[in-house]
């Protein structure tokens, strides 16, 4: 079994979800006393929330880099970076090591095409939505159409993260307003919608939802259980 290496903290809920994912997966795959051989570098977000809103994107490529580093030097096999937003510093990370890293992307836009979908509705941070790091992967390598929620939604999507899920609160009246996003986002055309933010798994379910959901905590977790356990 490889050593996977988690950047996690961003948040710690979402890095616990990881966690869980991870080892329940080897388990199922191993048996009932097996565990995954992970390694976790977790940040203080508080930290990383301030340099996100003041724009410092250097600053925080350089505690990316760092943090992948330590992992690599710790003895990590493969990489992943715990959150969507911080996917932006991908192509800075890979370059600063010789670990692969499993870009979170990568595999739920696979699964996205495995199920016949093409245009997709993507929730996440505001930095997620609306920057073309990840909307133009999901476009250029995998050919997807991506939508995003309105200017109003956007902001009321981004709130509920830094407001709500990173602080471990599962709001009702806020599952509603991400169903209403949701609703708005199938009747511009969206086939399926993306849980574009590693936090958003703790508020809606499938259930919340007219068209399939793909979370992207699970499905990364899920690729990296792949390649740790590949022969």
């Amino acid at each position: 079994m490889q050593t996977i290496g988690l950047i996690g903290g961003m948040s710690w809920e979402s890095s616990a979800e990881y966690y869980r994912i991870l080892n329940q997966g080897v388990r199922d795959r191993l048996g009932p006393t097996a565990s995954a051989r992970c390694l976790l570098w977790s940040f203080n977000f508080s930290e990383i929330e301030e340099l996100q809103h003041k724009g410092d994107w250097q600053g925080l490529t350089a505690r990316m880099v760092d943090a992948a580093q330590r992992l690599e030097s710790g003895g990590a096999d493969v990489l992943l970076i715990c959150t969507n937003t911080m996917h932006r510093m991908a192509p800075a990370v890979e370059a600063a090591v010789k670990i692969p890293l499993i870009h979170i992307a990568d595999p739920t836009a696979e699964r996205i095409r495995a199920a016949g979908f093409q245009k997709v509705g993507l929730l996440g941070t505001a930095f997620t939505m609306e920057h073309d790091f990840y909307k133009g992967r999901l476009a250029e390598r995998h050919g997807l159409s991506v939508i995003v929620p309105n200017d109003e939604d956007r902001a009321t999507v981004h709130r509920v993260i830094y407001e709500e899920l990173v602080a471990g609160r599962v709001v009702p009246a806020s599952r509603d307003a991400y169903r209403a996003i949701i609703t708005r986002m199938v009747e511009a055309g969206a086939e399926a919608i993306i849980l574009g933010c590693t936090e958003i798994m703790l508020l809606v379910q499938p259930e919340d939802s007219l068209v399939p959901v793909f979370d992207t905590t699970a499905i990364h977790a899920g690729a990296a259980i792949e390649v740790a356990l590949a022969d």
